[in-house]
């Protein structure tokens, strides 16, 4: 998409204001990565590919793309380890290459993957929230140069949309982490209180101790526990449940 009048600057204001509430009606990460890729391929003229990447220790997986090229692409740069995603994670930058066929900086990933996709275009941006990098917006092009300073102006939209998904998903996750320890901690305790009569402050205590004792984390000694204490109810076997034991 280009501008050259007011009328076209409008029609991209409206054309935003619909993306934004298309991915506010979702709250499903997954969903919403898809619905930003699709969506950067249907806005953006110069953008015939678009993919979301995520990047762990150089490793680097596709929770969306628009068709099975970014998918391919990824998977090249995890092989050679090179290539405008890792360089656009590492260096906190936007990378841009117009010409992959004769690009130099990624000698090991831009033949092959000219060779392989056609792609001659790629414009990647880290996606990020605070200083939490969580991947790169991929977008991707057969045309020589097709990526100008607008475009890149639209897609950084899209790449702050992504972000703010993947940082509410990890947010919640972590909230639903400390939910599920805190609920096997509960059952825990509720177990050897009933076991021995002893008060919820005890029973932690004595979690505790045996975690401390065997040199595990709380919530898996726990989680033991708890489990032990399910399978000798389900088995009709009564209370049995080994007592943790004190240090």
């Amino acid at each position: 998409m280009t501008w050259e009048h007011s009328s076209e600057v409008v029609e991209v204001a409206r054309v935003f204001d619909r993306v934004a509430r298309q991915l506010l009606e979702s709250h499903d990460m997954g969903v919403t990565l898809e619905h930003i890729v699709h969506l950067a391929v249907e806005t953006l003229d110069a953008c015939e590919f678009a993919g979301i990447s995520y990047v762990e220790k150089r490793t680097i997986t596709s929770p969306a793309s628009s068709n099975d090229v970014p998918r391919v692409l990824d998977e090249l740069q995890s092989e050679t380890g090179e290539g405008p995603c890792l360089d656009a994670i590492r260096d906190h930058a936007v990378f841009k290459t117009g010409d992959l066929a004769t690009e130099q900086r990624w000698p090991h990933f831009a033949a092959r993957a000219y060779r392989q996709t056609g792609v001659t275009s790629i414009l990647s941006m880290r996606l990020f929230a605070d200083e939490d990098t969580m991947g790169c917006l991929n977008l991707y092009s057969t045309r020589r140069d097709a990526f100008n300073d607008t475009d890149i102006a639209l897609a950084s939209v899209f790449a702050t949309h992504a972000a703010v998904a993947m940082d509410s998903a990890k947010r919640e996750q972590g909230l639903q982490a400390r939910a599920d320890t805190r609920d096997l901690i509960g059952q825990a305790k509720g177990v050897i209180m009933s076991s021995i009569g002893c008060s919820a402050d005890a029973a932690f205590g004595l979690i505790v101790r045996q975690s401390q004792h065997e040199n595990r984390k709380v919530v898996d000694v726990a989680a033991e526990i708890a489990a032990r204490a399910s399978r000798q109810s389900d088995s009709g076997t009564g209370d049995r449940t080994r007592r943790p034991t004190a240090s």
